[in-house]
């Protein structure tokens, strides 16, 4: 039996041991799992999404009303924190999730991924190319997943190094704090313009779309609303941007947490295998290129469940509210398969992020010179697991 070929090139895979069979198994429990659940949703799951956006909306009334009187500095604490948390909210929870098409099934047009726009400086439209489909198709393949760093950091040892990588720590920080718009710069895809393969013309109509974008957001915070607030002007400009770079920050060691600490594998870029990946296939890369956060259900919501980024990026299009009752069964599928389940508290996570990116920012960096041959089991142990047991209804 052939046993799984998507091992990365520094190290053995931590599925080598797994045979076909077994992963396409696993591919069926998970297919029934998400099944299970999408079939049960319904009034409840509505009146929670909609519960979340009028938090949301209340804490972005309520904080830019407190910011008219910023001069006040207890208005400006208050009103600065509200305002951060609805902007964390706004991109977390509700508009990376609604723009998955987690809530399309509702029918709703006002909470659908064809017309929902949300407070970032990345259009709907390009974060639905890059991250959508590009993110979540490719996930962790070096050389096809642009999200491996972003183009501008260095967080795998199969990465080439570069002189300019010394300076990623600083890189990372500062990226931190005006995340969203380098997010949405990368979108364009500069890159790609520069050696060939992108026509100009195609990002300067981007970029056009990119600047409508970005005018409304750069005037609603530092234009519209510091007006309001008369004398107050400077300060609620200097409010606006204090909570926009908490949710910068929040979102980027989020995000950072959930793809590149220890323990989370990268994949070598094949056309071929790629190409013949089968349903159980992606799911296996998906659960060994993610990362998940621990915390308490307050936290969950505050990093719009992606703190259960496994199960995000198994089944993408499943309502966030309902990750925290699917992972204790993807950890238990991933322990009768012998894989891993990487999580951790936020500051152990983000820290081994912050030590890979130092680690990796000098040349090498790799746990091992080579690749290492996949584990061969013995035959009893290589025979196909039983076949799922029936999920209950």
């Amino acid at each position: 039996m052939a046993t799984q070929t998507f091992a990365p090139s520094m190290t053995p895979s931590a599925a080598a041991h797994l045979t076909d069979e077994q992963v396409e198994t696993l591919g069926a429990e998970l297919d029934a799992l998400r099944a299970e659940v999408v079939g049960s949703l319904g009034e409840a799951d509505a009146r929670y999404i909609h519960r979340v956006i009028a938090v949301q909306r209340g804490l972005e009334v309520g904080g830019r009303g407190a910011l008219i009187f910023s001069l006040f500095p207890p208005a400006w604490v208050v009103g600065t924190a509200a305002l951060s948390v609805a902007k964390i909210l706004d991109n977390m929870e509700i508009g990376h999730n609604v723009l998955h098409g987690q809530w399309d099934w509702m029918r709703d047009p006002k909470i659908h991924s064809t017309t929902w726009e949300w407070d970032h400086a990345s259009p709907a439209a390009s974060w639905k190319k890059s991250h959508n489909y590009e993110h979540h198709t490719f996930t962790n393949i070096r050389g096809k997943d642009r999200d491996l760093g972003y183009s501008i950091m260095r967080i795998t040892p199969e990465q080439e190094w570069k002189p300019t990588d010394l300076f990623q720590p600083l890189v990372n920080l500062g990226l931190s704090m005006i995340f969203e718009w380098g997010i949405a710069i990368y979108d364009i895809e500069i890159e790609k313009v520069k050696d060939g393969t992108k026509p100009w013309p195609q990002a300067k109509a981007e970029l056009m779309g990119l600047w409508r974008k970005a005018r409304r957001q750069l005037a609603k915070d530092y234009v519209l609303f510091p007006l309001l607030s008369g004398p107050g002007f400077l300060s609620t400009v200097a409010a606006n941007a204090t909570a926009n770079v908490v949710r910068n920050v929040w979102s980027h060691a989020v995000i950072f947490c959930g793809h590149f600490p220890d323990g989370v594998e990268t994949f070598d870029f094949d056309e071929e295998r790629l190409e013949g990946e089968t349903k159980g296939q992606w799911y296996l890369r998906q659960m060994l290129g993610s990362a998940n956060l621990s915390g308490s259900k307050l936290f969950h919501v505050m990093t719009g469940n992606l703190s259960h980024q496994i199960e995000h990026h198994l089944f993408p299009d499943v309502p966030s509210n309902r990750y925290a009752e699917i992972a204790p069964r993807v950890q238990e599928i991933c322990r009768r398969y012998g894989l891993p389940y990487v999580t951790g508290s936020l500051p152990r996570q983000y820290g081994k992020v912050l030590r890979k990116i130092a680690r990796l920012a000098f040349p090498g960096g790799g746990p091992a010179p080579a690749a290492t041959p996949p584990v061969r089991l013995p035959d009893q142990a290589r025979r196909p697991l039983a076949a799922p047991a029936r999920l209950a209804s």
